[in-house]
């Protein structure tokens, strides 16, 4: 795999000239831009032409990670040119969160192909219910296929997304990649440094990723309760304070984020389902927890990686730890660089929802306010490593 990565900010343009010598069928190109480049989308285009025949994959941020840096207004990009696999791009439109599930297994359909190893999907950030989306491609999806991704950001503003449909910057979009080939070796990773406190609460009344009722009370009541003074900018202070969720029967919590609130249904809307019966409770962090379980993720996501090349290190977290660390998010994406294979190229985003594999195998989850990080390379040799 031959990589390479750079930068573009509206006051210096490129970093660097666009590698066009790595153009081919089987180079992948993730451009992870701030939202306002919706509206500017030249640089996209710039790309393009630079690397016609190669596969362009991207979405709008809530910051964007290069190397061991956070920047905004800026988009961030890595270029990977597969010498050993190949590669196909799936897009369908979402039309909203009752769409997901039909969505994601759109997705699944166009890219079940002999030899599917792997898939990363970015995905609307505001009008999708991702824990459907997931559902819907890893039903679809052959067994064993590795599913990450993410879904895009608009800063803590959460009034405008976008996934790049081939240059175009387009809202109620999702796209993915398919990664084709026995020489392909993946890693992933995630962690997110947060407990609970307070008392359990039961879901009462709930649709998908809608909560109307904790303990037959007012969801949105409740949590205005909880914030006090701070929930006067709701929803995004709730970024400081999401809700654990566990099902009835099952092992690893998730989290789950708020999106938008209802003041006259008194509800809350989730990034992910809140089913009916499952237990919620609130959740807190410090900065050391959030530093520390970023460099938990990639620990995971290295752990037993074979020799191979230097992989692309892709790592999606929540806009909502960004919020949490202020001056020290750095720290955090510093923490994953220093931990990832020598020679490594390093990209990502600040998201809306990060999706990864569950640490115990088996399918993948829809997670917020946690650090993912997914490695991709090849193997140095045939028949090199698992």
């Amino acid at each position: 795999m031959l990589l390479k990565t750079l930068r573009y900010d509206t006051s210096g343009g490129w970093s660097q000239p666009l590698p066009g010598e790595l153009n081919s069928p089987a180079t992948l190109v993730l451009a992870f831009g701030a939202s306002e480049f919706a509206d500017r989308p030249e640089p996209f285009a710039e790309l393009a032409r630079a690397l016609p025949d190669a596969l362009l994959l991207g979405c709008s941020t809530s910051g964007e990670i290069a190397g061991a840096q956070v920047h905004d207004a800026s988009i961030s990009v890595a270029v990977a040119r597969l010498q050993h696999s190949t590669l196909r791009r799936a897009v369908t439109e979402v039309h909203g969160a009752q769409d997901s599930w039909a969505a994601g297994a759109r997705l699944a359909q166009q890219l079940h192909a002999p030899g599917l190893r792997a898939v990363f999907v970015l995905s609307d950030g505001l009008h999708v219910n991702g824990t459907p989306l997931v559902a819907g491609l890893t039903q679809n999806l052959p067994p064993g296929v590795q599913l990450s991704g993410g879904l895009a950001g608009d800063g803590s503003r959460f009034a405008r997304t976008w996934v790049l449909d081939g240059a175009k910057p387009m809202q109620h979009c999702i796209c993915a990649v398919g990664f084709y080939g026995e020489r392909l070796r993946m890693g992933h990773g995630h962690d997110g440094g947060w407990w609970d406190f307070g008392p359990e609460r039961r879901i009462t009344r709930s649709e998908g990723n809608v909560l109307f009722e904790l303990d037959g009370k007012p969801a949105l009541d409740l949590y205005k309760a909880y914030l006090g003074e701070r929930a006067a900018g709701l929803p995004g202070t709730a970024l400081l304070f999401p809700l654990s969720l566990r099902r009835e029967g099952s092992g690893e919590p998730l989290v789950r984020t708020i999106l938008g609130i209802d003041e006259a249904q008194r509800s809350l809307t989730f990034a992910g389902d809140m089913p009916q019966g499952g237990i919620a409770r609130l959740m807190r962090t410090h900065n050391d927890h959030l530093i520390d379980s970023a460099g938990l993720a990639v620990q995971r996501a290295t752990q037993g990686l074979p020799e191979c090349d230097p992989p692309l290190v892709v790592s999606v977290s929540c806009v909502g730890r960004r919020l949490v660390l202020g001056e020290r998010t750095d720290e955090e994406v510093e923490t994953v660089a220093e931990g990832a294979p020598r020679d490594a190229a390093h990209v990502g985003f600040y998201s809306y929802g990060e999706i990864a594999p569950a640490l115990a195998g088996g399918g993948s989850d829809l997670h917020n306010q946690t650090m993912t990080v997914s490695l991709f390379s090849e193997a140095a040799a045939a028949g090199a490593g698992a």
